[in-house]
């Protein structure tokens, strides 16, 4: 398979894999959250669109809700009021601007300095994850995530925020695969392919990597290995975020005590001659 082969994912059957997750997705609930709603963080983007699109046909429309989170003015909001009238779910709008403006000034008041860059960029995303939890329990729902294998690879997702969530639909399936899934299901063009940016700085979320999710999935997916410094790239941010795919490491007290307890057995067995130490 040659790096430029357009055609790289065609082994991949969108149909089988959504009825699947839609299946999955309807036996999740019934187990985890029998007449629970489906509550999604909506952008109106392809990730969003395709996971509420996928609940509504393994739940209904009924069951699924809808939350619009901008901070402020978001010049791309009609995405995500469209994607709601499209699917016909219900929704609300709660603007996390002025919960985020405070959260700024008080943690900047007690450290006295200025926060990190990286500190109001994530801010908002871990904002959003609270408020999704608190819409969840109060109309008795289960957080739904949207990340998909492709960001979660490079860790391009806020652990605590956008990377939170009682299930995740998505998780395994590339960009890509996400894409052609949204197809069969129906959606318009419009969310299919609109440009994910951070919403920052202007730049596309590909412009910030320096890479496209095409080239990533291709690697990833089917090791077909980008130009050397691409792959180193995508190499180390894999390295550097694999911690965000593991639970939290905890230490295991008991088991630290039975293991010291056996190598201390084996010691004094040794001491006394009775284990052979060949």
């Amino acid at each position: 398979m040659s790096y430029n082969d357009d055609n790289y994912n065609l082994d991949f059957n969108s149909h089988i894999a959504a009825e699947m997750c839609v299946e999955w997705i309807r036996d999740w609930f019934e187990n985890n959250g029998n007449g629970c709603k489906a509550v999604i963080g909506i952008s109106g983007g392809k990730d969003s669109s395709v996971v509420a699109a996928l609940c509504v046909k393994a739940l209904g429309k009924e069951r699924v809700f809808g939350v619009l989170m901008p901070n402020g003015e978001q010049a791309d909001i009609n995405y995500a009021n469209e994607l709601c009238e499209f699917l016909g779910i219900n929704n609300v709008t709660i603007n996390i601007e002025s919960v985020y403006d405070t959260a700024i000034a008080k943690i900047s008041d007690a450290l006295e300095t200025t926060l990190s860059e990286q500190t109001t960029i994530n801010l908002p995303a871990r904002l959003r994850m609270a408020t999704l939890y608190a819409v969840s329990q109060t109309v008795g729902g289960r957080v739904i995530n949207t990340c998909n294998y492709s960001e979660d690879y490079i860790g391009y997702a806020t652990r605590y925020g956008d990377g939170a969530g009682d299930m995740a639909p998505l998780a395994k399936f590339t960009v890509q695969e996400v894409k052609s899934i949204g197809r069969y299901l129906g959606l318009p063009e419009k969310f299919i392919e609109k440009i994910p940016s951070d919403g920052l700085c202007g730049k596309t979320d590909e412009d910030n990597l320096g890479f496209s999710y095409g080239t990533l999935d291709k690697y990833i997916r089917y090791e077909v290995p980008p130009k050397v410094e691409i792959k180193s790239k995508i190499d180390k941010l894999h390295k550097k975020n694999e911690f965000k795919l593991q639970p939290m490491p905890s230490f295991d007290y008991i088991r630290t005590v039975a293991r010291q307890r056996i190598y201390d057995a084996r010691r004094l067995q040794k001491k006394n001659g009775l284990v052979s130490t060949k």
